[in-house]
């Protein structure tokens, strides 16, 4: 079965998402990702025993560190699946783009960004 994604969805493998740490997160962003998620097994089914917990709790942490340094919390996620799940995959990848399109670049991306927001619809006052 040939499943369709977005194109503009990079996948990086890991043996492991507890091998996931906060500085890959930070550095994803930093290189001009708009949104990253983490793709893990299922709770409770991890080969390596805890490691998607282990990586649940750094997205979570990664996650508060951007509302206190107001970034959209929405930007980062995890998802677990089973690797039988590509169907399940697909809709996450396509969930995330769509994310992605209405918050618009991220705002590292200082330009993309600038960009983006010189587009975007004037609120009127009234």
């Amino acid at each position: 079965m040939r499943l369709q994604y977005p194109p503009d969805i990079k996948i990086l493998l890991m043996p492991c998402t507890g091998r996931v740490d906060i500085i890959h997160l930070l550095k994803a962003f930093e290189g001009g990702a708009d949104a990253v998620f983490v793709a893990g097994c299922l709770e409770g089914e991890c080969h390596y025993l805890s490691g998607n917990i282990r990586a649940k709790k750094r997205v979570h942490k990664v996650k508060k560190d951007f509302i206190a340094m107001g970034l959209e919390p929405e930007r980062l996620e995890m998802f677990n699946l089973s690797s039988s799940e590509g169907p399940k995959f697909a809709a996450i990848a396509k969930e995330m783009t769509e994310r992605v399109y209405k918050l618009g670049p991220s705002p590292v991306n200082h330009q993309a960004r600038a960009a983006w927001l010189a587009k975007q619809p004037k609120a009127s006052a009234g």
